[in-house]
C-alpha cells in the first residue's frame, strides 16, 4: 500500500468549542513523507503533527510551537488517521479546529467529498513490539503486540445515563464511519457552567455535544448509539494516537483513558526501538496471510 493525501483542497467554517470564535479550515494535499501539519495562517506559523509538540491535554489536545497554539485537534486527526492519510496540511486562521456537530463525522464527509490520492512512495507504519502501559490509580492505557488495529476502551460513570460502558473496535474504514465517526463529545451541565467563567467551553451547545445535568441527557434527540459515550471515547483515543505520525498496528486498550495519559502513552512508546519497528505496511499484510494459511493448516 502507498501513501495518501487527498485529491484537492477543500474548506469549511464552524467554531471553536472552547473560544465560541469562527474560524475558516482549509485541508490542502503534500507531496510523500511531508506528514501531517497545521499551519496558522493568521500567525504565519507551521506546526507539525508531532509528540514533542504537545503543550496541553487539559480539556483537548493542543500543539504549538514559538507561543503559537491550534486547540482541540483530535476529532479531526482521528478521521486523518482512520481514512490512511499520511500528508496533509491543515490551515487554519484562528486557534481551534472546528467542533461541528461534536464527533468526526463531517471531517469524514469532507474527506469522502474531497476523495483520497495514492501517492508514490509505500506507506510506513509503526508496529508495537512490547507492551507499553500507563497507570493513573485504576485508569490506565496500554498498547500491546498484535498484527491487527484494534481499540478497546471501558468507562465507568456513577450517572444514571452512562454507567459503565465497554467496546471493542476492529479497524476499518467502513467500520470507523458506522461505529466510532457520529460518536459525539459529551460534558455535564455544571461542568460547562464552570468552564464557561474561566473562559473555556464558549462555543459549547447541544448542536455540538451530548449535554447532561444530574439525572439525565438534556438533548432532545438523544443519543445516535446506546454507548456513545464510550464510542467518543475511542474516537477521542484514535485521534491521540495520530500524534504518533504513523498507523499503528497493535491493541490499545484503556480504562478511563484520557488525553493527557494517551500522550503520557505515545511519549513512552517513542522513548525506545525496542517498543516499536518502523515497516512498510506491506510486510505487515503479507505476514498476517502466512499467519493466516499456517491456522488454515492447523485447523484442517
Amino acid at each position: 500500500m502507498k501513501q495518501r493525501t487527498i485529491n484537492d483542497t477543500i474548506t469549511l467554517t464552524g467554531i471553536g468549542l472552547h473560544t465560541g470564535m469562527p474560524v475558516h479550515m482549509t485541508l490542502e494535499p503534500l507531496g510523500d513523507n511531508s506528514g501531517i501539519i497545521f499551519y496558522r495562517s493568521d500567525k504565519g506559523v507551521s506546526i507539525p503533527l508531532t509528540t514533542e509538540n504537545v503543550v496541553d491535554t487539559k480539556m483537548a489536545t493542543v500543539i504549538g510551537k514559538d507561543g503559537v497554539t491550534v486547540s482541540t485537534i483530535e476529532h479531526l486527526l482521528s478521521a486523518i488517521y482512520a481514512y490512511g492519510i499520511d500528508n496533509l496540511r491543515v490551515v487554519l486562521d484562528n486557534n481551534e479546529v472546528p467542533i461541528l456537530d461534536g464527533s468526526s463525522s463531517g471531517y469524514c464527509a469532507l474527506l469522502d467529498e474531497v476523495g483520497i490520492k495514492e501517492q508514490n512512495s509505500l506507506k510506513k507504519v509503526l508496529h508495537i513490539k512490547k507492551t507499553i502501559e500507563i497507570k493513573d490509580g485504576n485508569r490506565y492505557v496500554k498498547l500491546t503486540p498484535s498484527d491487527n488495529i484494534v481499540y478497546n476502551f471501558t468507562i465507568d460513570f456513577e450517572h444514571p445515563s452512562i454507567g459503565k460502558e465497554h467496546y471493542s473496535f476492529d479497524y476499518t474504514v467502513l467500520q470507523y464511519k458506522e461505529q466510532i465517526s457520529k460518536a459525539r463529545t459529551f460534558g455535564f451541565l455544571h461542568e460547562v457552567q464552570y468552564l464557561r467563567s474561566k473562559g473555556l467551553a464558549m462555543g459549547a451547545s447541544m448542536e455540538n455535544a451530548i449535554v447532561l445535568d444530574d439525572e439525565k441527557i438534556l438533548n432532545p434527540e438523544g443519543l445516535r448509539y446506546h454507548d456513545e459515550f464510550v464510542r467518543h471515547k475511542i474516537l477521542d483515543a484514535i485521534g491521540d494516537m495520530a500524534l504518533i505520525g504513523y498507523t499503528i498496528i497493535g491493541e490499545y486498550d484503556a480504562v478511563a483513558g484520557s488525553h493527557h495519559l494517551n500522550h503520557l502513552l505515545t511519549k513512552e512508546l517513542l522513548k525506545s526501538k525496542e517498543n516499536y519497528e518502523i515497516i512498510d505496511l506491506e510486510e505487515v499484510i503479507s505476514h498476517k496471510k502466512t499467519l493466516e494459511v499456517a491456522y488454515a493448516k492447523a485447523k484442517g
